[in-house]
């Protein structure tokens, strides 16, 4: 037999399968998050005024987004229930009972009766569905993170990290397009009686989708194969006491892309309609820019930081974020046009991706295994609370009180700044440099 036989004869390695349905399931939740975040904010203007009617139309709509920040509070929360028992009792657990509370939460918004209805009891309850809905949250993104990498092929976290933010750019792509469309073939009247409730039902209908997917899916290999006896007691304590720093660090990378997230993304259609005074469609249609954008490139970037490294990548992005954003809005207010609006939510969505992609792959790397979806979670999460949440509050109050329509702007800058200044730490400075897993499969 020649040896061309013998090589033939030989049968192939198998091929390790990509773990596409496990990114599946790990980003269905986090999609459906992002879809009733950013639909609650595109409807802020409808919902204030259904529900925190009041004489000035300003206060009204400081009231409705508000709300949107105060849900952001119970984020730490969930990241400390949901994220510790993702490190006791498994990803996939936490991810299961995530998604039910999501659904709970958005259930309560498509029926909760109007302050017309019911007086001052309507806006508890839209109050009490985005507390649920933010605890909930908490712990989504530390345990959909903490699967999706740890089901990573060798070599490619930052990669299967990066549907992070590609799912959310597609749910932002999805919750502009329901809303423009809605805004379209309805009349201005038809929206506030019932169609923003067809804009949440829509999102409802997908968390049965999610709960099923993941309920089929095998918990982590790297989560199996952790000791029972190293499995943390108290992850929550570990992190605060032993990983503190680390956690620190991780808020400050996540502040920058936060703050431009919710004030380019998530606020800019309110800032569309209220500040430019654009139509409904054409605010909603850079919406869905973005988010497309940002479906395309997100695991572009997310490859890149596997061959660059995630820091090298977020030292580009970070300053661009910085330096263009009181440009951007300064072209939009000079040139309001839809064409303008178009081009500038694109490049949001370039940025946003640059920023985004690497950060998930990046956390999970700074903590170990035993309290990853915790320390994931809490830095994270505290991050999004404190410069996302009230962005657009903030971004609201800033214009009412200096009567400038780019001031959102340096909300922008201060918060890009700390994570310039949490990267540089983070890649010079004692034990969070250390600690990078590198060396850790995938």
């Amino acid at each position: 037999m020649s040896v061309q036989a013998q090589v033939s004869d030989t049968p192939a390695p198998a091929l390790p399968r990509l773990p596409w349905r496990e990114v599946s399931a790990a980003s269905i939740g986090n999609a459906l998050e992002f879809y009733d975040l950013v639909i609650y904010g595109y409807f802020a203007v409808v919902i204030s005024k259904l529900f925190f009617p009041a004489a000035n139309e300003t206060v009204s709509l400081m009231l409705a987004v508000g709300t949107f920040g105060i849900s952001f509070l119970m984020r730490p929360l969930g990241a400390m229930v949901l994220g510790s028992y993702a490190d006791r009792a498994g990803r996939k657990a936490s991810l299961t009972l995530s998604i039910v509370l999501i659904m709970l939460g958005t259930a309560m918004l498509v029926f909760a009766p109007t302050y017309a209805q019911i007086g001052v009891v309507s806006p508890l309850l839209v109050l009490l569905a985005r507390l649920i809905q933010g605890f909930s949250t908490g712990g989504e993104f530390g345990a959909s993170t903490a699967f999706m990498v740890e089901y990573a092929t060798a070599g490619r976290r930052g990669y299967f990290g990066s549907w992070q933010a590609s799912t959310q750019g597609l749910s932002t792509l999805f919750a502009a397009s329901i809303a423009a469309l809605l805004s379209y073939l309805l009349t201005p009247e038809q929206v506030s009686e019932w169609g923003w409730r067809a804009a949440f039902a829509v999102g409802l209908l997908i968390g049965p989708v999610g709960y099923y997917i993941r309920s089929q899916v095998a918990e982590t290999p790297e989560f199996r194969n952790v000791a029972a006896s190293d499995i943390e007691k108290s992850p929550v304590r570990t992190v605060l006491c032993r990983d503190w720093f680390e956690l620190l660090l991780g808020v400050g990378v996540v502040a920058g892309s936060t703050g431009f997230n919710y004030v380019h993304k998530v606020y800019m259609p309110t800032y569309a309609l209220t500040q430019l005074h654009f139509p409904p469609v054409s605010a909603y249609l850079g919406a869905a820019v973005t988010g497309l954008v940002q479906a395309i490139t997100g695991p572009m970037f997310g490859a890149l930081s596997d061959r660059v490294g995630r820091h090298r990548l977020l030292w580009v992005a970070f300053p661009l974020v910085c330096v263009t954003t009181y440009p951007m809005f300064l072209i939009l207010n000079t040139w309001p046009a839809v064409a303008t609006l178009v081009a500038v939510q694109a490049f949001v969505g370039l940025l946003n991706a640059a920023c985004l992609a690497p950060i998930a792959a990046l956390l999970a790397e700074i903590f170990p295994t035993g309290t990853r979806s915790t320390g994931l979670a809490l830095s994270y999460n505290l991050s999004v609370t404190l410069f996302g949440g009230f962005a657009p509050l903030i971004a609201t109050s800033l214009i009412a009180a200096t009567g400038d329509k780019l001031a959102p702007s340096y909300y922008v800058m201060g918060s890009s700044l700390l994570s310039i200044a949490a990267i540089v730490a983070l890649t010079h400075v004692g034990n969070a440099a250390r600690r990078i897993r590198a060396a850790e499969p995938g």
